[in-house]
């Protein structure tokens, strides 16, 4: 029977109820407990492995019939060795320290006053994805080890593996006695749901968006619950007239390639006007061997295999084998160029020169900014965070990879013998 609007309202009340009960618990629960609940949770996705696999095959039959394209459809894919990242990413989330209740601050005031700045959940976190099954396992991991219930509303192409996956949450919840409401995945691919999750403001108190334009676009637009902004990677790399010639060619190309459909993944390429016409550009000829489509702008058409840019291209997110790339003078001309096309995400700089790299960072405000090294960095789990939520590009309360503590909120803690104001 078609779920109507007036069934999905009630069920995602029934849900939002459910989880807020859910996060009074967590509220107080040990961090024994939540650590537990996790390392369970490992060893379900581990056991069920075959399951999981199963499911994800069912949503890859789904995904193609719906014509996904291949980078969707490799951010839909799970495998073993995925499976297995799945796994130690539970784990490194379990073992990393509680932030719920930590200090972050603490003095005393001549008053008499003692004064503390703790570390306390946000209660409820409404966490929305496409494609990304392995969201399920992040997102639900993050939210318990801060002490939040979690609502997750995937993608419908994902929904099987997802579905699998967060039965072994479940699994975990119960192992550690844990309120199973606490990590609930929304149980239909109808869209109402939603719409129900950004308007529940009694219910939920912040939302996630983790996927492309159009669905960051639709939260931002609707939501009526504060959202953790996170908008395209238009992540840009800049050649410095002081790069050096063979990691600029490793590290352009792994940028490209490695994922082409990650938030993380370049898409710009801008080359110093003197360096191109002293050295070249044979990290462009890798790229165009690789089977990326390079749109250049005039001056870099002189590279055999590109294609001419149109003026869209730049400040568009590919997440494709295609990256557009162009000539700028220095360092300023890269800034002036990415404070213009960037979306706030992630932007690089490849350069020996110091003086270079500390004016590219002081020039940009993208919530990563990276010298000498790839920006598919630009992931929770490499920043040492076990896993991620996603990566927020606004400058409210959480900005770049989203873990744990940054889905904590804090109060503070003040105590007196007796006090009185004067």
């Amino acid at each position: 029977m078609t779920e109507t609007k007036t069934d999905i309202a009630a069920m995602m009340d029934r849900i939002g109820c459910a989880a807020r009960a859910a996060a009074m618990e967590l509220a107080t629960a040990s961090a024994a407990q939540k650590t537990r609940a996790l390392e369970a949770a490992a060893e379900a996705v581990d056991a069920a492995q075959d399951d999981i696999l199963a499911a994800n095959g069912r949503d890859l039959e789904f995904g193609r019939e719906k014509g996904l394209s291949d980078a969707m459809m490799d951010r839909l894919m799970l495998d073993t060795g995925r499976i297995e990242s799945i796994c130690a990413g539970l784990r490194a989330v379990a073992a990393q320290d509680d932030p719920v209740g930590a200090v972050m601050a603490e003095w005393d005031m001549p008053s008499g006053l003692h004064i503390r700045r703790v570390r306390t959940p946000l209660g409820v976190v409404g966490v929305i994805y496409e494609s990304r099954p392995n969201v399920t396992a992040d997102a639900g991991a993050l939210c318990l080890k801060a002490g939040n219930a979690v609502i997750l509303r995937g993608g419908s192409e994902s929904f099987r593996s997802s579905t699998a996956i967060h039965a072994c949450m479940v699994e975990g919840l119960r192992a550690a006695n844990l309120p199973a409401e606490a990590i609930q995945l929304v149980p239909t691919r109808d869209r109402a749901a939603v719409s129900a999750m950004l308007t529940a403001t009694d219910h939920i108190d912040v939302i996630v968006p983790r996927g492309g334009k159009g669905l960051v676009g639709l939260v931002q637009r609707e939501a009526r619950v504060p959202v953790f902004a996170h908008l395209e990677g238009i992540c840009h790399i800049y050649v410095d007239a002081a790069a050096d010639m063979e990691k600029a060619r490793r590290v352009i190309l792994n940028a490209k390639t490695r994922r082409t459909g990650i938030c993380g993944a370049m898409e710009c390429l801008l080359v110093d006007r003197g360096f191109f016409e002293a050295q070249g550009a044979p990290f462009i000829a890798d790229l165009v061997t690789a089977g990326v489509e390079v749109r250049a702008d005039e001056a870099l058409q002189s590279v055999p295999g590109t294609v001419a840019a149109a003026p869209d291209d730049f400040g568009h997110e590919f997440l494709d084998m295609i990256c557009a790339a162009k000539l700028v003078g220095g360092v300023e001309g890269a800034i002036a160029h990415i404070r213009r096309y960037g979306s706030q995400h992630t932007d690089a700089i490849l350069t020996e020169d110091d003086a270079a790299a500390e004016r590219f960072f002081a020039g940009l405000d993208s919530a990563i900014l990276i010298r000498n090294a790839s920006t598919q960095f630009a992931d929770g789990g490499e920043f040492g965070m076990g896993a991620e939520i996603g990566i927020a590009t606004g400058k409210m309360h959480a900005r770049g990879p989203v873990g744990a503590e940054q889905l904590t909120s804090f109060k503070y803690l003040v105590e007196g013998d007796g006090t009185t104001r004067a």
